[in-house]
């Protein structure tokens, strides 16, 4: 199971918390067994891999909360979880808040675009007045039943207002009492600078590396050392498990068979040995052998 409550401390250490973007429970639970202390469960690369479509507002908070609550259910580290706009108004974003709570969230993610929403490197993005950004923030802190539960606010609003515009709304955003800030889609390392300068001392700022997108791609420590506490790469891993799927399935159409790519992929043995397989028959054997004792066969 998840444990959402030790985000709070681990992002009080001055290493930047690096968190993969994951899209169900098993990139989730590799994410894990690679040594990693969070992950991120990406919106965008839900749409991509449940629905083979683009971030623009297609998922839905239910999909979402399935998706979240298997991956909580089979890691132990904290879930950043991207709840899009709270998938409506601020009622909306109030059940949101409680669905992913309950489901095992540590941090949730609410921006200011309008709804439907896309992906924040896409152009055509809109966003809300400030106040009604507000309203949002405030339905989501007060729906949560743990403080502990973190509440990230991002704004969209530098491809729409410029910089200038997208701090200020960062600075009423932080006035509601968010936990955590994101400034979506930063342009340059003057502007991430400019970013770390006004908010690094004060609250936890995300950083979102996005492979080909509008913000440099750099490390989680070069990200740190400007002031950033938080570092995801949201989408690679799609595109890597993309990337990998066009390759294995050009080759066994080219060949009609795996024969030639098995040097670059599990066996039946080895994937069971990352899923745990054995441990999990080696549970099943305990209660059989407890019913055993107890002279139970059935119901």
């Amino acid at each position: 199971m998840s444990q959402p409550h030790t985000l709070p401390r681990r992002l009080q250490q001055p290493k930047a918390l690096l968190a993969p973007g994951v899209y169900d429970a098993l990139t989730a639970l590799v994410a894990q067994q690679a040594g990693f202390e969070a992950v991120y469960l990406s919106g965008a690369s839900i749409a991509y891999t449940r629905l083979g479509r683009s971030d623009i507002g297609l998922t839905t908070a239910t999909e979402v909360a399935q998706t979240l609550a298997h991956i909580t259910d089979r890691v132990d580290i904290p879930v950043i979880v991207d709840a899009d706009t709270g998938f409506g108004n601020a009622l909306n974003t109030q059940r949101t808040v409680r669905d992913f709570e309950r489901a095992g969230a540590a941090m949730i993610q609410i921006e200011d675009q309008t709804f439907p929403k896309r992906c924040g490197h896409l152009d055509g993005k809109s966003v809300v007045p400030v106040a009604e950004m507000q309203g949002k923030l405030r339905a989501a802190l007060d729906a949560r039943h743990d403080p502990n539960t973190l509440i990230l606010a991002r704004t969209d609003a530098v491809a729409v207002e410029g910089l200038d515009a997208a701090l200020e709304r960062a600075e009423r955003y932080l006035e509601c009492g968010v936990d955590a800030l994101f400034i979506e889609a930063l342009r340059s390392d003057e502007q991430m600078d400019r970013t770390c300068a006004q908010f690094a001392r004060r609250v936890p700022l995300l950083a979102n590396m996005v492979e080909g997108g509008q913000t440099p791609v750099q490390s989680a420590a070069e990200l740190g050392a400007r002031g950033f506490r938080i570092v995801i790469f949201p989408g690679g891993t799609a595109r890597a498990v993309l990337h990998t799927l066009q390759g294995y399935y050009a080759s066994l159409q080219a060949h009609q068979t795996t024969r030639p790519w098995q040097g670059r992929m599990l066996d039946f043995d080895g994937l069971n040995a990352v899923i745990e397989t054995p441990q999990l028959l080696a549970q099943g054997r305990r209660y059989e052998d407890a019913d055993q004792l107890t002279g139970k066969t059935g119901p």
